[in-house]
């Protein structure tokens, strides 16, 4: 009989879905994939929750992974189930809860909540329309990053040097309804550190591209790891803790002034790149992550 059943809710099927699978089967437990899209709910006594692999509450754990897009409807009812999950008292324990996914999933509240715990950012500006962000991209130097307030791995992303380039681009974005996310760019670009929290460990990641100031290893960017420091590793857990992650990056992007800058903490990190360059298993790191979890829910329950 298997030790722990984990559900694994979005991300769809393929590499890290695989690498999930099989480092739980190692273990000794049982490991589902559900869509979000699948997630019914039915309230009588209690909330009864649902997927495609069976009720919510029959599984240990609950590993979030990437949400689709969806309406407003959509997106609100997936995550009260989670809130709801959360809540009640025999319910699986949930790695990462809904609330640390809301503030991450946004760079402006993440940004905002990081540089409340004392940690250097970049300096950001987030306005509504496009005569604001004209001013904006003035006041930060002519030099900015525009990114999707929402959104990952480098997509979205525009550095902006050209005036004529940022009134087009606003533009499009207030038309678009869309909030103009205006940051100054930090020089050198194409270097970070990508600081990856599994519970209580810091995996360090030095992460480079020569050809493009974005990083990730979708957009070309190369992947070695390094040792973290004490403080480094604090930081890090620090942020996480702050927010509800356990699962979790942080990265820190290069800065010529010599301070280094908090500009993204990740809630659903993918770990290929950071695989390619480390010298275990990091799938097995995370099916550990989820049997301390369950354990230490079912304790307090």
């Amino acid at each position: 009989m298997s030790d722990r059943r984990f559900l694994c809710l979005g991300g769809g099927d393929g590499w890290h879905a695989d690498q999930l699978r099989s480092a739980a089967a190692k273990r000794g437990c049982d490991f589902e994939v559900a869509a979000y899209e699948t997630l019914t709910a039915r309230i009588g006594d209690k909330v009864h929750a649902s997927c495609i692999a069976g009720p919510v509450h029959g599984f240990d754990a609950v590993l979030t992974r990437t949400m689709p897009a969806g309406s407003l409807e959509q997106i609100t009812f997936r995550l009260a189930i989670l809130h709801d999950l959360v809540q009640s008292p025999e319910s699986p324990a949930i790695v990462n809860p809904p609330r640390s996914l809301e503030i991450a999933i946004d760079k402006f509240a993440t940004l905002a909540h990081v540089a409340r715990l004392g940690y250097s950012v970049p300096e950001t500006i987030v306005v509504q329309s496009r005569g604001e962000a004209v001013d904006a991209f003035e006041k930060l130097g002519r030099d900015c990053v525009v990114k999707p307030i929402f959104g990952g791995e480098g997509r979205g992303v525009m550095r902006i040097r050209d005036a004529e380039l940022a009134w087009y681009t606003f533009s499009t974005l207030e038309q678009l309804g869309a909030v103009c996310y205006v940051q100054r760019f930090v020089r050198p670009g194409g270097s970070d550190t990508r600081l990856l929290v599994i519970g209580e460990s810091v995996v360090g990641l030095r992460r480079c591209n020569g050809t493009d100031f974005r990083t990730n290893i979708s957009n070309g960017g190369t992947c070695q790891p390094i040792t973290v420091s004490d403080e480094a590793s604090e930081m890090a857990i620090r942020i996480c803790d702050s927010m509800g992650l356990k699962f979790a990056a942080v990265d820190i992007v290069d800065s010529n002034d010599g301070i280094p800058k908090i500009i993204e903490v990740n809630a659903i990190p993918g770990w290929k790149g950071a695989q390619s360059a480390a010298d275990f298993n990091i799938a097995e790191r995370i099916i550990e992550l989820l049997v301390r979890e369950a354990s230490s829910r079912k304790a307090h329950c």
